[in-house]
């Protein structure tokens, strides 16, 4: 089936209620990947490329608050313990302990992504590079289900500190489209010692100033570009609907990776990529 179909089925409706599609779909992927270990950046441009519209489908401030929208999702659900940090952190080893574990594991992504944020952009956002990182992620994925791993750690907030650094280092591999920050955390914090659950609600933690930090950045390196204009209510949209399913997502990953392996994002991954290759050669 050509996507041209695809296409032609929206020819009926109106700009403005196709446009009102558009921005719930993208939300709709945005919250839903963002917290899984798919990749949403590797979603969103296969999007871009299948059906001519992905994240930056409404302009770069469209694209910046959907991503918004994911954020507070995460902040919202962990805005008591956040708190809770906030007020203990002067007086407990444990809560500083924990924030200063955190910010180690944010440093090289942090460094990483100020000197390499013009190569990135310009060398890697290839939909060839996400479709093999996707595979590629997907195997390894399995690779780290199967293998028989003596998880050590059960928390999040006790891993060792030089363990919280080479979780970050790892994170660093996500830059690269399609490999999924989520993604390289997990598997990270699996090879050091943590158990499933744990991975996964670290990757929470490191999300909060990863993506925050990311965010910021962009927002000032577009900031002559940003401006709602006349599409308000789409922007809106792609909001509240990022919000909602990040908002569920979070609020549901955790309880099911205790009880599942990785291995259905890891098939995901790999049926995606395998598909995102077939339509770039063969339709």
């Amino acid at each position: 089936m050509h996507f041209d179909a695809i296409k032609a089925a929206f020819a009926g409706l109106s700009p403005a209620h196709l446009d009102l599609i558009k921005a719930a779909v993208l939300g709709f992927v945005e919250g839903l990947t963002e917290y899984l270990p798919v990749s949403s950046t590797g979603h969103l441009l296969l999007m871009e490329h299948v059906f001519g519209w992905g994240d930056g489908a409404f302009g770069k401030s469209f694209a910046v608050l959907i991503q918004l929208g994911a954020i507070l999702a995460l902040l919202t659900i962990y805005f008591g313990r956040l708190w809770s940090l906030a007020t203990h952190m002067f007086t407990q080893w444990a809560a500083a302990r924990f924030v200063i574990g955190v910010l180690i594991a944010f440093l090289p992504a942090a460094v990483v992504g100020a000197l390499a944020y013009g190569i990135i952009k310009s060398y890697l956002f290839d939909i060839r590079v996400v479709c093999i990182s996707l595979i590629v992620g997907g195997f390894v994925l399995l690779w780290v289900d199967r293998m028989n791993l003596k998880p050590r750690y059960h928390d999040a907030t006790e891993f060792p500190l030089p363990m919280y650094f080479g979780i970050g280092v790892l994170q660093c591999v996500s830059m690269i489209p399609g490999v999924s920050r989520a993604g390289a955390t997990i598997v990270g914090a699996m090879l050091f010692g943590a158990d499933r659950r744990a991975s996964a609600e670290f990757s929470f933690w490191l999300a909060m100033p990863t993506m925050v930090g990311a965010f910021a950045y962009e927002v000032y390196k577009s900031r002559g570009e940003l401006a709602l204009g006349d599409n308000i209510t789409v922007t809106a949209v792609g909001f509240a609907f990022s919000f909602i399913f990040g908002w569920i997502v979070v609020k549901t990953f955790l309880g099911y990776v205790q009880r599942h392996t990785f291995s259905l994002f890891a098939w995901w991954r790999i049926l995606l990529g395998s598909f995102g290759i077939f339509a770039l050669y063969f339709l």
